[in-house]
């Protein structure tokens, strides 16, 4: 299983970090123990001081796939889920900076929490679907899948043409504006439309 992520895939997002809008999807990875699953507690490591939280739809693939074609892509994912990119923004700057990857910024242990998958079928669109991040009990950021710049049958085909695709690999869609620090104690929970599939304490 791979987790393979979007980058500045809302317009909104990339104007608040000041980054320039991609041609093609920006992808980066994280390892599987990035994942943090069943609402466990996240663990702020002492190596940074500045993680911030970007919420984005998680969509699972369910069958092997090379070479898709856009107009078939919606054959090789059928659940969806919400996950947190947890990103060290200071370490990403660092990494910038230098122009160094910034794998560790992404991918370090437990930077991926994510929600239970539910099938797409549940919801009539995937093209106008809500998803929303609250930060103790405030909306922290809100998005829709109709402000995307790359949607998800593009994203699996054009993955699909450098990563053999396999059955559970999760693609991380990209998050909208509103993305911001974490601290400790705080309660993070996760939204698709109005249903909470997320939950996740800060210690």
């Amino acid at each position: 299983m791979k987790i393979l992520a979007i980058g500045r895939n809302y317009a909104d997002h990339i104007k608040e970090l000041n980054n320039e809008r991609p041609d093609q999807p920006v992808i980066f990875t994280k390892p599987d123990t990035a994942l943090l699953k069943k609402n466990a507690n996240f663990y702020y490591p002492d190596y940074t001081s500045d993680i911030h939280h970007e919420v984005e739809l998680v969509i699972r693939i369910c069958k092997v796939g090379k070479n898709i074609d856009e107009r078939f892509a919606h054959k090789y994912y059928d659940h969806i889920g919400i996950g947190l990119d947890f990103t060290a923004r200071d370490l990403q700057q660092h990494a910038k900076e230098k122009g160094l990857p910034w794998a560790i910024a992404k991918g370090f242990d437990g930077s991926a929490p994510i929600s239970e998958f539910v099938p797409i079928s549940k919801y009539n669109d995937l093209d106008d679907l809500n998803f929303s991040l609250k930060v103790d009990g405030e909306v922290k950021q809100k998005g829709n899948t109709s402000l995307m710049l790359f949607g998800f049958n593009y994203m699996v085909a054009y993955l699909s043409k450098f990563f053999t695709l396999k059955k559970g690999d999760l693609i991380f869609t990209g998050t909208p504006k509103g993305v911001g620090p974490i601290t400790i104690g705080q309660k993070l929970e996760g939204y698709i439309e109005d249903e909470k599939l997320l939950e996740v304490l800060i210690k």
